[in-house]
């Protein structure tokens, strides 16, 4: 029986898809490692727990397939600050350069938000509270 599961698990780690652009950092390369030490025997290991290993098949299958995404779809492609799917993956790749560039290109929320915040004069000193 533990080689079905040696054979889903191996199925399952050649469908996962690679993300080169996060060296160490990488899901499918996580997961490929997490099964080769579980398996290390290949289809002969004994699984101790087989409940939980079919569990944990099953959850990895389900993010695999996307079935989350599609039960519940987004309505727009960005987050709560605007960041575009493209301009997170950037920012998670890890890239230096390629964040300096697109800091020159677009001016951040932050940035935007400090700007409007510290654009006020020091003549202006506190703003004081109304009289009653």
């Amino acid at each position: 029986m533990s080689a079905t599961r040696y054979r889903r698990f191996l199925k399952l780690c050649e469908e996962w898809p690679r993300d080169d652009s996060k060296k160490g950092r990488d899901l499918g390369t996580f997961l490929r490692q997490r099964v080769a030490s579980a398996f290390r025997e290949g289809e002969m290991t004994q699984i101790s727990d087989p409940e939980k290993c079919d569990q944990m098949y099953e959850s990895l299958a389900r993010i695999n397939t996307n079935v989350y995404r599609e039960r519940f779809p987004r309505v727009r492609d960005t987050s709560f600050t605007g960041v575009t799917v493209e301009e997170c993956k950037l920012l998670l790749s890890g890239s230096m350069q390629q964040m300096q560039q697109m800091d020159e290109e677009k001016k951040g929320l932050w940035k935007t938000l400090m700007e409007r915040f510290s654009a006020k004069s020091p003549e202006d000193g506190p703003e004081k509270a109304p009289e009653k």
